[in-house]
């Protein structure tokens, strides 16, 4: 696998330089919750061929891939981030982990990423989540479909919570307490909680499970939540 990169004209505004200096400093705390999702992403992805090629659209600054990486020794990645600041931090890191010769780097979105042979299996990681639209969502889970194999897994997070209003105004409630255990000043925070509804979408689970289920891939299981955060399995249809 050659370690390159292709360009990318569009800079999302959500993650900036400061954005992504701090983005693993401020989920260091929720590092148990990070850990037991790789874990089960761990667990799910074990049964792909010692020489998978992964695809991970909206990489960031590397966690899920450094994991697999260290886990799978013969597996091969293809790292779609459009947040150049992002992806400058995932590079670092795959040179220091000596894993970047494994690794194909694009700089822009899954849409102008390079036709290539099919991948094994898809991470999307709390990505899709801030797509607000519903044709352009559901044509972002219908992409990554095309570029698997049959039978390919898609292992995708996002941020969900149930239909009822009370319910969510909870929940929320104790994702910004969360947010504020991990040091986020409360300006920031504030900035958050306009964000949501607006750059942000939080989706009840039916909708996502069937976004994803009319994209090409078979009912999708939901087998991981911490707070807002859902996470679910889906194999490409047959």
């Amino acid at each position: 696998m050659n370690n390159q990169e292709q360009k990318n004209p569009k800079q999302p505004a959500f993650f900036g330089k400061e954005q992504a200096s701090s983005y693993d400093q401020q989920w260091a705390k929720l590092a148990p919750i990070r850990d037991a999702l790789h874990l089960l992403l761990r667990i799910r992805l074990s049964e792909l061929p010692d020489d998978a090629h992964v695809l991970c659209v909206g990489v960031g600054t590397g966690s899920e891939l450094l994991y697999l990486a260290q886990t799978f020794p013969g597996w091969a990645f293809t790292l779609v981030e459009p947040a150049k600041p992002m992806l400058d931090i995932c590079r670092q890191r795959t040179k220091e982990c000596g894993i970047a010769p494994r690794c194909t780097f694009h700089d822009g979105y899954l849409d102008s990423l390079p036709v290539s042979s099919p991948f094994h299996a898809a991470t999307c990681l709390l990505v899709s989540q801030f797509i607000m639209q519903q044709e352009k969502r559901q044509d972002f889970f219908s992409q990554i479909s095309t570029r698997l194999c049959p039978g390919g897994y898609l292992v995708s997070a996002d941020l969900s919570s149930g239909t009822s209003a009370l319910a969510y105004k909870n929940l929320f409630e104790v994702w910004l307490q969360m947010q504020r255990f991990t040091g986020v000043p409360e300006e920031k925070i504030e900035k958050m909680h306009l964000a949501y509804g607006q750059d942000v979408t939080v989706s009840a689970p039916r909708e996502i499970e069937d976004l994803i289920a009319s994209s090409g891939f078979d009912t999708p299981v939901l087998f991981f939540q911490a707070f807002l955060i859902h996470a679910w399995y889906a194999r490409r249809t047959a």
